[in-house]
């Protein structure tokens, strides 16, 4: 299951199948940062080391899975050995240590510090939903989802993708869901939100585990706050948190969804991935379709007929 969720919208069809995407990716494969690079990033499976099956069909979506290595050096590190060295030479050779001779230092302590730097691996999953015309990233930042839309451009040489842009105030809709009491249909209010006021980015409020429609709630409202991420709840199956930027964070899904998807004693890993994956994505689907038409999102009535059709 996924814990965040960017959401991009295809701006054409994607029609490529799991094995003509799968060759794809296979250019790009993931392989280990080199002695002297500070971070490498390619395609891994999402399926886990046990697979070489760089997609995975599901749903009517593809899973792919990004694998980012990243060498563990703290530029603090970096300059304490620049700081000692320098003052080593400086009071060795009684002189001063110029600016360019500083950066040559710099360069050559990396050269021999980088290779005996720990390394970090993080896989980071996402999904192509052709039917939908989505593009989901396991992802709270913007920052990082890119990096994976980028990977996608540049393995396939293009993939028209773009954030979703609502035409209608978010953090003002957000506001008045919370004002009311009431949010759109099939969505519920949570316990929490934060507020912010649009002339100071500084002012936030944050609020959890709270009835969000007590007097301290709405005072921060009619002094100008507005709600820019709101606890929400999806058909009773899907608990989240919406932000202005239509991004979905701290995903959680009923506990009873993956219990009736799954038979009584089957303990088989692949049959209960492959149910998880089933609901997320269908789930997902409709979801992104109300949040979509409530937000009058830019080029949201080109996929009408399609989305009805995957559901």
């Amino acid at each position: 299951m996924f814990k965040n969720a960017k959401v991009f919208r295809l701006s054409v069809p994607f029609e490529m199948d799991s094995m003509q995407l799968h060759e794809r990716l296979s250019a790009q494969r993931f392989r280990p940062c080199g002695p002297l690079e500070v971070a490498t990033i390619g395609w891994g499976s999402p399926l886990g080391p046990n697979s070489d099956d760089l997609v995975h069909p599901i749903n009517g979506c593809l899973l792919i899975a990004a694998r980012r290595q990243e060498r563990l050096l703290p530029a603090s590190v970096v300059a304490e050995a620049v700081a000692e060295r320098v003052a080593e030479i400086e009071q060795g050779e009684l002189r001063e240590v110029s600016r360019r001779e500083r950066t040559q230092l710099r360069e050559d302590l990396l050269t021999q510090m980088l290779p005996q730097a720990f390394t970090r691996s993080r896989l980071i999953r996402a999904y192509i939903d052709p039917a939908g015309g989505w593009a989901v990233v396991d992802a709270s930042s913007d920052k990082v989802a890119e990096e994976i839309l980028s990977l996608l451009r540049k393995s396939l040489d293009t993939f028209p993708a773009k954030p979703l842009t609502p035409t209608v105030s978010v953090a003002e809709r957000l506001s008045a869901w919370v004002t009311t009491g009431s949010a759109a249909t099939g969505l519920d209010l949570e316990d929490q939100c934060e507020l912010r006021d649009p002339a100071d980015s500084r002012s936030v409020i944050r609020c959890r585990g709270m009835d969000l429609t007590v007097p301290e709630v709405k005072a921060h409202l009619d002094n100008g706050k507005h709600v820019v991420a709101l606890g929400l709840t999806w058909n009773d199956h899907l608990s989240l948190v919406l932000d202005e930027d239509l991004g979905l964070k701290r995903l959680r899904f009923a506990d009873e969804l993956i219990e009736d998807a799954v038979d009584e004693g089957n303990e088989d890993e692949n049959a209960r991935l492959d149910a998880e994956l089933t609901i997320m994505t269908g789930e997902l689907r409709k979801l992104l379709e109300r949040l979509t038409s409530e937000f009058a999102v830019d080029g949201a009535g080109d996929r009408e007929g399609r989305a009805t059709a995957a559901a």
